[in-house]
């Protein structure tokens, strides 16, 4: 057992064109993801860049033992196809800039292509994924093994928003606002999803028993808080999860309708017959460092809890109304019925897990420096919240939202229904550092913060050293020529003279590291040399 544990977070951005409130969303984000294209292609090499391929992609596949037919799938669940607007299945430079609505895009955004074709979906010198995930811009992160490497790397995919932003601007077509939030309170919710490496051999059904109640609880440290009540924005009253009122599902297979609080999709993007990837979509986006560091991080314990049978035994009689009733309560005073007939508040369930892992910890007498930072950080997050709530929010996003919200109602008399108010939930999630509210409470030292922009900007352009990400980061730093297609578990190669593609599977994502390959690469070898020496390596299975 340990915090240590295969990890990689998905964030979908919140986009706008400021004074053109009907511009499409999906051409705003093929914008920013196109003109972050143009930068690898302006020469910044480190970045990398390679298509998107999509043969290895199974999303109707459900972990319960069977698959959805494509005829009853919601089209944002068909991820293993190509995006388009409208009919059109090319996207060129022209048909983009038409339904933007605005002729210039075209003649600016769009005039260092070669082909004129908008690249909409592609993988990163950094190991990471960046593509138009429907009407939203989305950064994947690398592959990465503990709870701080993830939040770096994710901190990554909010720098390369911030330079694709300004590459639109410079180039001419305008400026585009990027928010890393989750609704836009008129009835639409988007993602921030979580991906866990777990055995296949762990029974799915001790998974859903083991995780629900963590998952409808562990909102009161990690939600990132929301001004407004329903999927309507009905009542305009503070809640700590942006994504609570948006589940209505136990369990299912759905990520836009009918959400489940625990996902099926099973698409390991590894090997079938060893791993599963546990795909998690209840979690919301966190600007704060250590709210992204403890969602990681005890739910790599609590994993580790299922997988060694040691798990509370906990079952809440209605878990999607509980769901709410937690998000609703920025007290943290409410409780819920269990199946069993106790009523238990979110911290008292949160305590269960928490002692469930020291116990565990304790007993085998498991020190890891990162096992050892995440329970210490959660006892004393557990510990603040119990007392004075107001206490966590240097650490805790929503406690330090409420308090900004809360100050300017009573400053200027007035209430939650304020057009103010709703402008400062949204100036929140806002990525400009300098307009940003997160961002300026962090600048002013009242956030904590795990790294600086420095470590940041390294992660943009490098791939973690430790998982498979270092593979597929740097062969798209030193060969991007020749790379032709990657995604998660697969790099495809031409070769000079050669009349077929050359493919790499790489379904071992704990397999071609730095420590691997790190010499390979230091050989700067020509790349049908290096692929011969990795076959002979076979370092990624």
């Amino acid at each position: 057992m340990s915090a240590r544990r295969l990890v990689g977070l998905e964030t979908e951005y919140g986009i706008i064109r400021p004074g053109m409130p009907r511009a499409n969303a999906t051409v705003l984000s093929a914008q920013i993801v196109d003109a972050y294209a143009q930068l690898v292609r302006q020469g910044q090499r480190q970045l990398g860049a390679a298509r998107w391929d999509y043969s290895d992609e199974s999303p109707l596949q459900d972990a319960r033992g069977f698959a959805m037919s494509r005829d009853r799938a919601h089209p944002s669940q068909l991820t293993d196809v190509e995006p388009s607007v409208g009919e059109a299945t090319v996207w060129d430079a022209e048909s983009v800039a038409l339904d933007a609505g605005d002729a210039r895009v075209g003649q600016t955004l769009y005039s260092e292509h070669s082909s004129g074709e908008v690249v909409m979906n592609m993988v990163l010198g950094n190991g990471a994924r960046f593509y138009v995930d429907h009407a939203h811009p989305e950064y994947s992160s690398p592959e990465v093994t503990t709870p701080r490497a993830a939040v770096l790397w994710d901190q990554a995919g909010d720098e390369v928003m911030r330079q694709a932003a300004a590459q639109v601007k410079a180039l001419g077509g305008g400026e585009l606002l990027l928010y890393k939030n989750n609704t836009d309170n008129k009835s639409v919710s988007y993602g921030a999803h979580e991906n866990y490496l777990v055995p296949r051999a762990v029974d799915f059904e001790h998974l859903v028993t083991g995780l629900t109640p963590f998952f409808v609880t562990r909102q009161i440290y990690c939600g990132s808080g929301r001004v407004g009540r329903g999927q309507l924005n009905e009542h305009a009253e503070f809640q700590i999860s942006q994504r609570a009122d948006f589940f209505e599902a136990e369990v299912g297979l759905e990520t836009t309708v009918n959400r489940p609080i625990i996902n099926t999709r099973d698409e390991p993007h590894a090997n079938w017959d060893k791993y599963r990837r546990l795909h998690v979509i209840i979690g919301d986006a966190n600007l704060g460092q250590v709210s992204t560091l403890l969602r990681v991080g005890t739910t790599n314990l609590v994993l580790s809890l299922i997988e060694a049978g040691s798990a509370p035994k906990l079952e809440l009689d209605d878990p999607v109304q509980a769901l709410r009733v937690f998000s609703h309560d920025t007290s943290l005073r409410a409780s819920v019925r269990l199946r069993d007939g106790r009523r238990m508040s979110a911290i008292d369930i949160q305590n269960e897990y928490l002692n469930a892992a020291e116990t565990y910890c304790a007993e085998r007498s498991i020190t890891d420096a990162d096992t050892t930072e995440i329970l210490t950080r959660w006892r004393q997050t557990l510990q603040l919240l119990s007392g004075d709530p107001h206490s966590a929010a240097s650490t805790v996003d929503w406690i330090a939202k409420h308090q900004l919200v809360q100050g300017f109602a009573q400053r200027h008399g007035v209430d939650l229904s304020d057009p103010r108010i709703a402008l400062m939930d949204l100036q929140w999630a806002d990525l400009r550092t300098d307009k940003g509210l997160y961002y300026r409470l962090a600048a002013r030292g009242r956030m904590e913060t795990l790294f600086n922009a420095e470590e940041i900007g390294r992660a943009v352009s490098t791939p973690p050293e430790d998982t498979r990400a270092y593979l597929r980061g740097m062969v798209l730093q030193r060969y991007p020529q020749n790379v032709v297609a990657a995604n998660w578990d697969a790099l495809s190669f031409t070769l000079p003279g050669a009349r077929k593609l050359r493919r790499i599977p790489m379904g071992n994502p704990l397999a071609g590291t730095r420590k691997d390959l790190g010499a390979l690469f230091e050989a700067e070898l020509e790349v049908n040399e290096f692929l011969d020496e990795l076959a002979k390596t076979r370092p990624v299975g």
